[in-house]
């Protein structure tokens, strides 16, 4: 009998750490890695942050595991509002402000997580000209600044290599070499101003790129336009929603929750059989920095 009651009180427990696992990310507050470099200069790959989910309210696709809280969310109302409504499919919803790093289920399949920077807000007319980004009618300021310059880490060349770059600094013009030895990226780097008056630094690495030049988008009512900070490295909603491709105006009701803190870095050198690699491959510097 000793046993059987330890084992049920075993099994209780783990249900009750279950349940607090799932409303902790999904109510409260979630983990997310960064895979790619579309959000350069500020988060690199192989950051680690921690992203709040009640700062826009709650969806079905912000719940972790979906489930039958998906379902309730998913169906709440559905028949009482318009299609095009997306903003009312949020619980407690509110609107991002410009300039917030948020994540979301990215369309055209809702089911990838994305991260990206707000820049349109529904009734806004976002267009780029020249690679300057212009909201309502004018130019978003746009300020050289000091170069990024990255050491060349495992992470890049592995990501390089499965994409095929011919760089782990997407380009050979951008690379050269480390004082200390090894390699070095440089990118050249700009500094943001919106109307609000939050500032973010940019990358531009293409000249006359394809994303530099995009025709004026009104932003309709529930929907948001968003923005990679490596501009020339992030499908958006610059370009319209197609699988493997940009991902158009996003839903309200796709926001996850918004980027709160970085947690950890790495540079993608550890083993883990080798516990120590764990510590010299951490980015200590890149811990603690918020948004």
């Amino acid at each position: 009998m000793a046993a059987k009651s330890e084992t049920r009180d075993f099994l209780w427990f783990l249900a009750k750490l279950g349940l607090f696992v799932l409303i902790l990310r999904s109510f409260i507050i979630s983990p997310f890695n960064i895979p790619s470099e579309s959000m350069q200069p500020r988060l690199l790959i192989g950051d680690y942050l921690l992203v709040s989910k009640w700062n826009y309210g709650y969806s079905k696709y912000s719940i972790t595991g979906r489930g039958l809280l998906g379902a309730i969310f998913s169906s709440k109302g559905d028949e009482a509002r318009p299609p095009s409504d997306t903003s009312s499919h949020r619980l407690f919803g509110s609107l991002p402000q410009r300039g917030d790093v948020v994540v979301f289920k990215a369309p055209p399949n809702q089911k990838n997580d994305y991260i990206k920077r707000v820049i349109g807000l529904p009734g806004d007319m976002i267009a780029v000209r020249g690679g300057t980004v212009y909201l309502n009618g004018a130019a978003i300021p746009k300020q050289k600044v000091a170069d990024l310059v990255i050491p060349v880490t495992p992470n890049m060349t592995d990501a390089a290599a499965r994409e095929g770059a011919a760089s782990p600094c997407y380009r050979p013009d951008f690379e050269e070499a480390a004082p200390g030895g090894g390699k070095q990226c440089r990118y050249p780097q700009y500094r943001e101003t919106l109307p609000g008056g939050k500032s973010y630094n940019v990358l531009d690495l293409v000249p006359d790129g394809a994303a530099d030049d995009r025709d004026t988008v009104l932003v309709p009512e529930g929907k948001l336009f968003m923005m990679g900070d490596n501009r020339d490295r992030s499908a958006d909603s610059r370009f319209p929603a197609v699988d493997g491709g940009g991902i158009g105006l996003v839903p309200q009701e796709n926001l996850v929750g918004k980027a709160m803190i970085s947690v950890f870095s790495t540079d993608g050198s550890a083993n883990w059989l080798l516990p120590w690699t764990w510590v010299s491959a951490a980015r200590w510097s890149r811990i603690g920095e918020g948004f």
